[in-house]
This record gives C-alpha cells, structure tokens and sequence, in this order.
C-alpha cells in the first residue's frame, strides 16, 4: 500500500463500537481499571493515551519502524531522544543544523556532560574524521535547514554499523512520503510534526520513529518518565493534517520548482537553493534516495536593503517563522531560526544577512510568484 493512501486511512476502524471514521479525541487524563491487577491497556495520559496511539502507530507504519512516539513539540522529540546518551557521550551533527537544534545541543546538553562536532555532512569523510573513542552517535537532517544540502544516508548508516553508532535522522523537511531514513539505513527518526505532517500551522508537536524494538522500549521508558507527551487535542490535529500528506506534498513540490526557475531568471536575486534544479550539488543524489525534492526554497538577494522590503511589501506569503503549513510563509534566519548561531559560524555556512527561507505554499504557484516580484519592485 502507497504511503500516501496509509496516511489516509489513518485511524479508520479504531473505534469499533460507534465505526467513526475520525479518531475520536479521548480527552483524559486517567481510566477506571476494572479490577484489581487487570487494566484496559489504558492508566495514564501520560503513560498512554488512545488518540495519542493512533498517531503514534500510523507514524510507525509510515516511517516503517517498529514504535513511534509522540513529544509535545519537535524540540522535545529531540531532547527526549537525546536522553538516550549519557555524561561523556560524544555525536556528530549536520552543521548547519536547525538553529533550536544548535541551542539545545550547546547551550543546554553540554552542562550535562555531552559534547558535539558540527561537520558537513554531505561528506562522509569528514564524518569519520570526526569520530573519537566517546562517539556514541550521528546525528542529520536528511535535508538540511535552511541550505537544503543532501546526505548519503546509506553511506553514513554504512559507516554508523562499522562504528557501533546510533544514526539519528531528522526528517522533518522531507516525511515518509518523500524519504524514510530508517530503510536507508537510520535507527531513528526524528519529526517536527508541527510542520509538514500537521501541514495547517494550527499545532505544536513532534514524532520520533525507532527501527529497534528494543531500543523502542528504552525510548518509551524515557517518554514516560519525562513525560514530554502530546496531548490528545493536538494528537487529532496531526492525524487529521497527515491524512492529506500526499496531495499537499505533491501540491508544494509543484509550486516550489515554478518558483525556484522563475527565481533564478530575476536580476534582484543572487542564488537559488532548490534541490530540485538540475544545479543543486544533492540533486542526482536526491533522485536516487528520495521520492521528491520538498517545498522548501532558500535564495540570496543582490543587496541587503531587498531583505526588509521583501518582508514588508509581500502580502500572500506571511513573515512568519515555521514551515511545511498549506500558507507560503518567509522568514530571515540570521534573526530568526539561527539567530543563536554565533555570527562567524553563520558566515562560514553561507547564513548571511542576504538569505531568506521560503516555505512554498499550496497557493497557485503564480500568485506566489506575483507576490515576490511585486515585493522586489519596492
């Protein structure tokens, strides 16, 4: 069965007593047992919840893991997988990485006595070089954000079994439908379902998939214990976007090459990054290992001045942080997304105060175009 009809059909036939079609939103916080010793399979919310299950599962199914977990936000899904390693502990991580990712990692993770090494990813080379004798794990963005480069997963999962490494995946700009690291070779992977998958900017939440059950009984221990868990309201809010997957994925890829071309022909724009053109260096890569090249833009503007009239001046797509939502939204990483990246490091990978992120829309592609040309005249 496709992906995309899975994404669809979850939740249908959960609710065997009244055949709704919709996950019912089971909004507790305990159930009755109904005696001594026996249980529902149900005690707590935060230990376990039947709307909460239905997410979880589907996205196991999707992802092709043995387990899924749903955190209240996609930082909390990495936190709680971070929980997994322990003082000394040692990872390997995309550099040029979510900034939120950066922050809790250095600025948080460090004072309990993990550390990490930012390479580029792209080159498995620089991976290994990077390994030491505390190295436990490697930790991607199967594309990253917001320069949109492509690692060889196969190759770094390659590399992780040689080593006895964890590889974890975030594959929050991508999903199942277009790319399922856990089949190329990933232990687990990571969601912020707040983007794609929920799809409407209307909800907070974050995925984790484990390959392992093993390792998955470990996790839900930890998701239990620290109980970062996703209500049953916002459970309902991404199983209801994730149903629509499929059309809105194809939807934002179609919108996000017209534009992408369109934006490489204007004077006023310097470069484009969009792995779908025919230039981008992950592109062949890409077709390969992934089904589709996302509906996420990046691109540089000739002069600095644009960044703020572009801001201001476009009236379809929002000047908003956030991503993969049916809206076009825009947003300036250097403050924004990455402000926490200290400003040399910024410059190393290419983050400048000429870049702006464009999350492509399900809008008619030429709107969208309309709107930026409009906001470039000034």
């Amino acid at each position: 069965m496709k992906i995309s009809t899975q994404a669809v059909q979850l939740g249908i036939g959960r609710d065997c007593k009244t055949g709704s079609i919709s996950v019912p939103i089971c909004q507790n916080a305990t159930f009755r047992h109904p005696a001594l010793g026996e249980t529902t399979g149900f005690d707590y919310s935060r230990s376990g919840n039947p709307t909460r299950q239905a997410l979880e599962e589907g996205i196991a199914k999707l992802d092709n893991g043995s387990r899924g977990f749903a955190y209240s936000s996609g930082m909390a899904a990495i936190t709680g997988i971070m929980t997994l390693f322990k003082q000394g502990d040692h990872l390997v991580v995309t550099e040029d990485i979510y900034g939120g990712t950066r922050r809790l990692f250095d600025r948080i993770l460090t004072e309990y006595g993990l550390t990490f090494t930012y390479v580029d990813t792209t080159d498995i080379s620089m991976i290994e070089s990077a390994l030491t004798e505390s190295t436990k794990g490697v930790f991607i963005e199967t594309l990253t954000n917001p320069l949109l480069k492509f690692a060889d997963i196969p190759a770094i999962s390659a590399l992780c079994r040689e080593k006895n490494l964890l590889l974890i995946a975030d594959n929050t700009f991508l999903t199942p439908y277009l790319l399922r690291p856990i089949d190329l070779g990933a232990d687990i992977t990571i969601y912020s379902a707040t983007k794609y998958l929920s799809g409407h900017n209307d909800t907070v939440a974050g995925l984790a998939v484990v390959k392992d059950p093993e390792l998955a009984e470990k996790v839900y221990f930890h998701h239990n214990a620290t109980g970062a868990v996703l209500g049953p309201q916002d459970s309902w809010l991404v199983i209801r976007g994730m149903k629509t997957l499929g059309v809105r994925i194809d939807r934002h890829q179609e919108n996000a090459i017209k534009i992408a071309r369109w934006l490489k022909t204007h004077p006023k724009i310097k470069k484009v990054f969009y792995p779908g053109l025919e230039d981008h260096p992950g592109h062949e890569l890409m077709k390969k290992q992934s089904k589709g090249f996302c509906g996420m833009i990046a691109f540089e503007v000739q002069n600095h001045e644009l960044i703020p009239q572009i801001l201001k001046k476009t009236k379809l797509i929002s000047f908003a942080e956030s991503l993969g939502g049916v809206e076009s939204l825009i947003t300036f990483p250097e403050v924004q997304t990455h402000a926490d990246i200290p400003l040399k490091l910024r410059e190393k990978l290419g983050i400048n105060n000429l870049l702006l992120r464009l999350s492509v829309g399900i809008e008619d592609a030429e709107d969208i175009i309309e709107d930026i040309a409009s906001a470039l005249q000034g």
